[in-house]
């Protein structure tokens, strides 16, 4: 397999380019959902998507969205309980919506993916969750090699429940480390010791998951780049198989736990750069492949077989390598697209209990794509998980003139041609090792949502 391009850092760039910008987990952005697209769209797309000739296979997501104490820098949707009857009550509405919704779809499409996320999934106990997977089990035909995947605090599982999470199915897990730092760990609420991470991988490993990652934070409050090189150091001696390296944004006004952050105790812009320049340079000397933005992955993942080949794809899960799959998701807060419709359950657990409760799915807001939208999100999916652009291609799908239909976005490409983030070819465009840190700079160009001028301050986080 053919190394992947290596991304170079360059601090002038990132001072112009490393902005704001969406992530592009979908095209357009959640922010253009409207309340005007209810569970009676939703239910019009289940059936169109059964109507195609071929229709597509599944994608599963439940949002579990209870922690038993905060993590002050978290932006997800989440409910602080210590209630023993939390989760019981939560699988309990959860099947009610599962009912809902599963027998709207064809009973020979296949689920290919299943993520639990949250929120912290291991919130609930075993059982809890072998109740869960027997539900979803019962509604939906799974594919034989399906990827099973969930998130895991580690404080949360013991190395015996990791063993029983495989004999469950899951076949991926996703470690939630952030720091290793003590300290830092005390500034966000969220301690657990190097034992306890390096037992909960040892565990994964141990009983046969295909894929181990670990997500870690920079940014937080107390951290240096000594502290932080040791975190990474920890990590490579742990080896897992992918690892995301997430950029802290601090935005009290949006997220309430953040506001228990002091802001003095962030560490500077210089130094928060030089941590991402180091962790970087680190990561791809130990061997890591980048595969973009945030996400590194082991040379034999198979997400760098699907950044290699051209399959990968982005989705609210971030990158994966499954594509062409519409995606149900259950539990508050969690987001469904099928075919060109996207549909957001309502937020607060009170009022997405209520929705099932009444009979109704609980769409509080979403959309369907236009034709311009479909386009776009096609050109910005192939800048995030391709690097490259073909006119051609889009030409002949879409029955339009490339250069003509973009002439402004084309324009507006030309500085970042200049300072070496693109390249021109004579059938379109490439990023180059320069531009790797900017793709959602680059693919922002193509935003129809976004215009130039206007100002996005606090809406999104920041590029680099």
């Amino acid at each position: 397999m053919p190394q992947l391009m290596r991304p170079s850092f360059d601090a002038e760039l990132i001072d112009r380019y490393g902005g704001e910008g969406p992530r592009y987990t979908s095209y357009p952005t959640a922010v253009q959902f409207s309340e005007r697209f209810r569970a009676g769209d939703l239910y019009a797309a289940i059936a169109e998507s059964n109507r195609l000739p071929i229709p597509a296979d599944l994608s599963l997501y439940v949002h579990v969205p209870f922690c038993s104490s905060p993590c002050f820098y978290c932006g997800c949707n989440r409910v602080i309980t210590r209630s023993k009857t939390a989760g019981d009550e939560f699988l309990a509405t959860l099947a009610k919506e599962i009912d809902l919704l599963a027998p709207r779809f064809d009973s020979d499409r296949l689920v290919r993916q299943l993520h639990l996320g949250g929120g912290t999934p291991t919130f609930l106990s075993l059982d809890q969750i072998q109740r869960l997977m027997e539900l979803l089990k019962r509604h939906f035909s799974f594919a034989a090699e399906a990827e099973i995947g969930l998130e895991v605090d580690p404080r949360t599982v013991e190395p015996a429940g990791i063993r029983r999470l495989h004999e469950m199915g899951f076949n991926r897990i996703s470690i939630g480390v952030q720091d290793l730092d003590p300290a830092v760990q005390k500034a966000v609420n969220r301690v657990h010791d190097t034992a306890t991470v390096s037992a909960t991988i040892g565990a994964a490993r141990a009983v046969g998951f295909d894929s181990i990652s670990i997500d870690l934070i920079y940014g937080l409050p107390l951290q240096s780049t000594t502290g932080f090189a040791g975190t990474i150091e920890t990590m490579l001696q742990l080896k897992p198989d992918r690892l995301s390296l997430f950029n802290y944004a601090h935005l009290p006004h949006l997220f309430k736990g953040q506001q228990r952050i002091a802001s003095d105790q962030l560490p500077t812009p210089a130094t928060k750069l030089a941590i991402f320049r180091n962790t970087l340079n680190r990561l791809l000397d130990a061997g890591y492949e980048f595969i973009g933005m945030d996400h590194f992955a082991l040379p034999g993942d198979s997400m760098v077989k699907a950044k290699a080949d051209g399959s990968l794809v982005r989705n609210f899960q971030g990158y994966s390598t499954h594509g062409g799959l519409d995606l149900i998701s259950f539990g508050p807060s969690a987001i469904s697209q099928i075919g060109d419709s996207f549909a957001q359950n309502h937020r607060l657990l009170a009022d997405w209990r209520q929705a099932i409760d009444n009979g109704q799915a609980a769409t509080a807001r979403g959309l369907t794509r236009t034709t311009d939208d479909r386009l776009r999100a096609e050109i910005i999916e192939r800048v995030m998980c391709t690097g490259q652009l073909v006119y051609r291609d889009l030409e002949r799908f879409f029955q339009l003139h490339f250069r003509s239909y973009f002439a402004e976005e084309l324009q507006r490409l030309e500085p970042l041609a200049e300072d070496g983030l693109i390249e021109w070819t004579s059938e379109g465009f490439r990023v180059t090792a320069a531009g790797l840190m900017f793709l959602r700079a680059i693919a922002k160009v193509f935003d129809g949502y976004i215009k130039p001028s206007a100002q996005q301050q606090g809406r999104f986080s920041r590029i680099v």
